[in-house]
């Protein structure tokens, strides 16, 4: 892996929140590089294809992280159980996908294709949750404290602390933005589309076809931009409550409280999707506006590879006696 493709990966890891569902649906999915991800309740099957024109799969048997440990059952822990699983799944499909993609149907009969080696996505990982952590934790906390020293106004504890929170999401929206601009990350938001539609395809219980799918909006109430969106706000909420002035307890307050934040803020949008067309439902309006950037219209060629990858998930769920049924 070139250091280029490191960043471009990288890239696309950062997009992973973005790209998920993250919820313990009928049939979910997620943008890949050059293809899908689709889950069915206890299976998943990723759908690339090759620069060749070839669609590759891998599908594999999943048990739901509630069945597994039923302590994820409960309020909030289920939040952490469900999401935690889901980017698990979401970096597995998204290594495949690169996978087949550095395979781009020049290797030579008898050559071993390329390969990205455990360590480089190891070195990867790390590399893009302390990116993370410093663009959304650390850089938003020091801008809004040194601005507080600058305007007596900003310096307090609540001001300061929604100062960050304001910060935290221009740097975001900017963010995803310059992403969208790049050639290869504009590709994965119209596979994300193609995913949106797909599912909708699937939910309004019409044969799954392109055609069928194509009649659908790419904007999804359960997609994981309406949640990054929620955790940003409840964050602000979080913040401005705790009992701290000095800049080091603000910032590892900020890295513990993490988990609890994600927990409630995905049972807010859990209970909101629900309830479209009601107050509670507004709170995934700023979430589906948001997915003009992050949803692109697919062509039909991306549509069947995401019809493709359902399949695939539809069919391993069968074989394991399992039924998709909308209730």
């Amino acid at each position: 892996m070139t250091i280029g493709q490191f960043l471009r990966f990288s890239a696309h890891a950062q997009l992973l929140p973005v790209l998920e569902s993250g919820e313990e649906t009928l049939v979910g999915g997620q943008a890949v590089m050059e293809g899908v991800m689709m889950r069915a309740p206890h299976s998943y099957c990723v759908a690339v294809r090759k620069a060749n024109g070839e669609i590759v799969t891998d599908e594999k048997p999943i048990a739901r992280v509630s069945e597994k440990y039923p302590i994820f059952k409960y309020p909030v822990l289920r939040g952490l159980g469900t999401l935690g699983q889901a980017m698990n799944l979401g970096y597995r499909a998204l290594t495949f996908s690169a996978k087949a993609a550095l395979d781009d149907g020049s290797t030579k009969e008898g050559e071993k294709p390329a390969e990205i080696s455990s360590w480089m996505m190891t070195a990867n990982l790390v590399f893009s949750l302390g990116f993370f952590i410093f663009l959304y934790k650390f850089v938003p906390l020091y801008l809004a404290t040194q601005l507080g020293k600058v305007v007596p106004s900003l310096s307090g504890r609540f001001a300061t602390n929604m100062t960050d929170g304001a910060i935290r999401m221009i740097i975001f929206l900017t963010f995803l933005y310059l992403l969208s601009r790049m050639k290869d990350i504009h590709r994965v938001f119209e596979f994300h589309g193609a995913e949106h539609k797909v599912v909708f395809n699937f939910e309004a219980r019409q044969p799954l076809t392109v055609e069928n799918a194509q009649k659908f909006v790419t904007f999804h109430p359960r997609c994981g931009t309406s949640f990054l969106l929620v955790v940003m706000a409840i964050s602000m909420i979080f913040y401005a409550l705790l009992p701290f002035d000095g800049f080091l307890p603000r910032f590892l307050s900020r890295i513990a409280l993490l988990p609890v934040i994600t927990g409630v803020s995905y049972e807010l949008i859990r209970f909101a999707a629900k309830r479209q067309g009601t107050i509670m439902g507004l709170l995934t309006a700023p979430g589906l506006w948001l997915q003009r950037i992050t949803t692109q219209p697919p062509d039909d060629t991306e549509v069947a590879v995401a019809i493709h990858a359902l399949e695939g998930a539809m069919a391993l769920e069968a074989k394991q006696g399992g039924e998709l049924v909308i209730a």
